[in-house]
């Protein structure tokens, strides 16, 4: 059976972690499928927005299989070779660009690289009983699939050190006070607020809602003055779609505008 599940609806892909026997702890061969599935998600025209979730009601993630790890490092240390993670170099959390929203819909624990994997998408919604955490410390080692650089960037500096120093949990309202995530909905709701989110995200232009996360997150790298500049070329880009001119003649016609990513 798949360890990553791949669902399309509508405009929409939910991508599942699937491994809920271990709390979708992320196996060697989760990274290599969601991976897989993320270039593959890029690159089709007719998926819009991406949500990634896990199964069950438990877990998001709890971060890399150390079973898996320290299996594979006995097996190493057996015939007296070094142990080599097989991780792939370039993954959803590492050097892999995607210009379409992404929402992390938490269903649980997200510890460690799956938090990882949830600061690497755009929006973070949370269920009501979900923690989160950074917790690498706790077994002298630190996050090493964005962690230490996405989270000082997204909530505030001193909160930041605290969770990636003491590798404390977050509760669901803690997370939501200090911006870890967007929204806390009871786990029933989890799906469908998601999915009305992403829905509401369709409606607009998409050549236009990827120009706008590209001039969010490059420009928050460089200085006002570049940035802006670089505002002004994604605009002019965009400017000459068909779905710049398709907005305005939907306003005029008192209709509803039918874009088409061109």
């Amino acid at each position: 059976m798949s360890v990553i599940l791949v669902e399309k609806r509508e405009k929409n892909a939910i991508v599942t972690l699937n491994r809920p026997e271990s709390y979708n702890a992320l196996s060697y061969e989760a990274w290599k499928e969601i991976t897989d599935a993320w270039i593959e998600l890029k690159n089709d025209p007719e998926v819009y927005t991406i949500i990634l979730t896990g199964s069950g009601d438990k877990a998001f993630c709890v971060g890399q299989d150390l079973k898996q790890m320290a299996r594979l490092k006995a097996e190493a240390e057996k015939v007296g070779r070094p142990f080599v993670s097989p991780l792939l170099e370039v993954t959803p959390t590492k050097y892999l660009e995607m210009p379409k929203p992404v929402i992390a819909a938490i269903n649980g624990f997200a510890i460690g690289a799956g938090l990882e994997l949830a600061l690497a998408c755009d929006i973070r919604i949370a269920a009501e009983h979900a923690q989160l955490g950074l917790r690498e410390v706790t077994q002298a080692i630190i996050p090493g699939a964005g962690g230490t650089q996405r989270l000082p960037r997204l909530i505030p500096f001193g909160l930041a050190l605290e969770i990636l120093m003491t590798g404390d949990l977050v509760s669901d309202q803690e997370a939501y006070r200090i911006g870890l995530v967007n929204k806390v909905v009871p786990f029933a709701q989890l799906m469908p607020t998601t999915l009305a989110l992403a829905n509401r995200i369709n409606e607009n232009g998409p050549l236009a809602v990827r120009a706008a996360k590209e001039a969010a997150y490059k420009g928050i790298q460089m200085p006002l003055n570049e940035a802006l500049r670089f505002e002004t070329l994604l605009l002019s880009k965009v400017r000459q779609s068909e779905d710049a001119w398709e907005g305005p003649n939907a306003f005029a016609e008192k209709r509803k505008a039918i874009y088409k990513g061109k």
